[in-house]
C-alpha cells in the first residue's frame, strides 16, 4: 500500500516522543529520578547504564556522565613515576593518522644528534576525526584519547592547533579517565618487566657458569717440559698407528668373512637352480 513506510516512520517518531514524556512522569517529583543524579553544583555524578527513554539535560549547567570509552582529541602522557614523556618521537602516530593532523619534531642533543624524545608535537583539533588510530598503533602507550570536548573557540588558528604543552597530561589524569584500561596496561607492563628480569637473571647465571668453567684448572696436570711433551706426542702417535693397524686388520678380516659368506650364498643359489632344472625335466 502506498504510504506504508511514511506511516511507520511517523509511528517511530511518536513512540520516541511518548517515551520522553513517560520518563518525565515516572520521575515525579524529581524528574531526574531513575535517569541520573546531580551533585550540589548541578553536575551529573551518577547515571545508570540501563536507563530507557530520552533525556534532556540543561547544558552547560548540567553535564552528562561520560562513559570510560568516550574519546575526543588525543592527549600525551607524562610518566609521573619515571619523570619523563612517554613519547619517543617515533612518528608512527603521524603516519597512521587518516586526516594527517599530527606533526612531530624530534629533539636533538647539544651535538646535534637526534634523541628519542619530541621537542614539538602539534595536533589540529579542527581536522582530528577522533578515530584513535594513533592510540592503537603507539608502541609506548604515550598517546591516549581525552574526554575534554569543550573546545569551542572563535578562531581556528591558533586556538585549535594544540602544542605539546597543551596536550601533555600526567599519568594520574589518564588513570582517572580510563581506570579499567589503565589497570590492564599496568598489569601487562609488570608482566613484561618480570619477564625481562628473569631473562636478565638467566643470562647472568649462564655468564657466571661460563666464567667459572674457564677459571677451573685443566685435567692435564702440572706443566711439563718440552722434552716430556715431545715424548708424550711420540707415544700417542705410536698408539694411534697401532690402533689404525689393528683396525685395518680387523677390517680386512670382516671383508674376507663377508666375501666368503657371499660366495657360499652364491653356491647355494646355483645348486638350487640346478635342482629345479632337474625336477622340471629340462
Amino acid at each position: 500500500m502506498f504510504g506504508t513506510g511514511l506511516l511507520k516512520g511517523l509511528g517511530v517518531t511518536l513512540k520516541h516522543a511518548m517515551d520522553t514524556f513517560n520518563d518525565d512522569r515516572e520521575a515525579v517529583p524529581d524528574r531526574y529520578r531513575g535517569s541520573l543524579e546531580l551533585g550540589d553544583n548541578r553536575r551529573v555524578i551518577q547515571q545508570p547504564i540501563d536507563q530507557e527513554g530520552l533525556l534532556t539535560i540543561q547544558y552547560p549547567e548540567e553535564k552528562r556522565l561520560l562513559p570510560e570509552r568516550f574519546r575526543y582529541i588525543p592527549m600525551l602522557i607524562w610518566d609521573s613515576e619515571k619523570h619523563e614523556d612517554r613519547c619517543t618521537a617515533c612518528g608512527i602516530c603521524a603516519k597512521v593518522c587518516p586526516p594527517q593532523c599530527i606533526w612531530i619534531v624530534r629533539d636533538s642533543d647539544e651535538n646535534g644528534k637526534p634523541v628519542t624524545r619530541a621537542s614539538e608535537f602539534y595536533i589540529d583539533a579542527a581536522v582530528c576525526m577522533s578515530c584513535s588510530f594513533c592510540v592503537e598503533f603507539c608502541p609506548f602507550d604515550a598517546i591516549k584519547m581525552n574526554h575534554d570536548y569543550e573546545l569551542a573557540v572563535y578562531d581556528r588558528y591558533p586556538q585549535l592547533v594544540y602544542d605539546m604543552e597543551e596536550l601533555t597530561v600526567p599519568l594520574e589524569y589518564y588513570a582517572a579517565l580510563w581506570p579499567t584500561q589503565y589497570d590492564e596496561e599496568q598489569t601487562r607492563r609488570r608482566e613484561e618487566e618480570e619477564q625481562k628480569r628473569r631473562q636478565a637473571e638467566e643470562k647472568a647465571r649462564r655468564v657466571a657458569t661460563k666464567n667459572a668453567a674457564a677459571k677451573e684448572p685443566t685435567a692435564a696436570g702440572p706443566k711439563r717440559s718440552a722434552a716430556e711433551l715431545q715424548k708424550l706426542a711420540r707415544e700417542r702417535a705410536a698408539q694411534r698407528k697401532t690402533q689404525t693397524a689393528d683396525g685395518d686388520k680387523s677390517g680386512d678380516d670382516a671383508a674376507a668373512a663377508k666375501k666368503a659368506r657371499m660366495e657360499e650364498l652364491k653356491r647355494k643359489a646355483q645348486e638350487r637352480a640346478r635342482q629345479r632344472k632337474l625336477e622340471s625335466g629340462e
